[in-house]
């Protein structure tokens, strides 16, 4: 079985993910703040590298698969700094979906044993929608 190590840098990384996400609900809550989003994007992207390192974040925003993401992460960011906050953040929501497609079904189990959740997703309808689309990817 492995074991998942928790040391500094995780969990200072893990905080960063937290912090990037935070500044980025942030920003959509203040009418697209461009600053807190650019913030939100680069704490975000720095979190992941330093909780997985920066070797497995290169071969994950590199692999070929994931291609069509990472340049829609890319140009959504560019967009966002160049002043085009709402028009950036649907690019970047595109290639965030694009990159983690393939987290859904893990996100999912996840949430399902979460206690107020679980319950509300094992509703017929939402349960439902779930079964439908499991062990379906986004098309690319």
């Amino acid at each position: 079985m492995v074991s998942f190590e928790m040391n500094d840098r995780k969990k200072i990384g893990l905080g960063l993910t937290g912090f990037g996400v935070f500044f980025s609900f942030l920003g959509i809550i203040f009418f697209f703040d461009k600053g807190l989003l650019a913030m939100g994007n680069i704490l975000f992207v720095s979190g992941v590298s330093l909780t997985i390192g920066l070797k497995s974040t290169m071969q994950f925003f590199m692999k070929r698969s994931n291609f069509k993401g990472t340049i829609s992460f890319g140009i959504g960011f560019f967009i966002l700094i160049m002043g085009w906050p709402i028009l950036g953040m649907i690019v970047e929501a595109y290639g965030f979906i694009v990159l983690f497609s393939g987290f859904w079904p893990t996100l999912s189990v996840f949430i399902q044993k979460v206690p107020v959740l679980g319950w509300l997703i094992q509703q017929p309808f939402v349960r439902s929608v779930f079964d439908r689309n499991r062990g379906k990817r986004v098309p690319v």
